[in-house]
């Protein structure tokens, strides 16, 4: 069975400064606040929900879902995509594909 890859409405950007940025997203863009965590605000814009979340900056980083995460991740290996961050209790597996597209995969059954 061939491994189906499905995007989510889910954006992330990673900021140095949550405080501010929820404050620019929030107040001054008027987006509505769906999730809030310490190191994690997520943003409904209408299109898609921005996750805006306290660390380093990679860039805006998409999602997409695949079946299984395991066999996802060596067919991306293999076609030269590389893992920038790994975290299986979040869980996240940012990638980055060999033209510069950053993504997290889920290993959740696509809808």
């Amino acid at each position: 069975m061939a491994i189906s890859f499905q995007s989510t409405k889910d954006v992330i950007i990673q900021v140095a400064d949550l405080r501010q940025a929820t404050h620019f997203y929030e107040k001054v863009l008027g987006f509505r606040v769906t999730h809030r965590a310490d190191t994690l605000v997520g943003f409904d814009t209408g299109s898609f929900v921005l996750y805006v979340e306290q660390g380093v900056d990679p860039g805006p980083v998409f999602e997409f879902l695949v079946s299984d995460m395991g066999e996802a991740k060596q067919l991306l290996l293999g076609a030269s995509c590389q893992i920038i961050d790994e975290d299986l209790s979040m869980p996240r597996c940012y990638m980055r594909d060999p033209f510069g597209l950053m993504f997290n995969l889920s290993g959740r059954a696509p809808v």
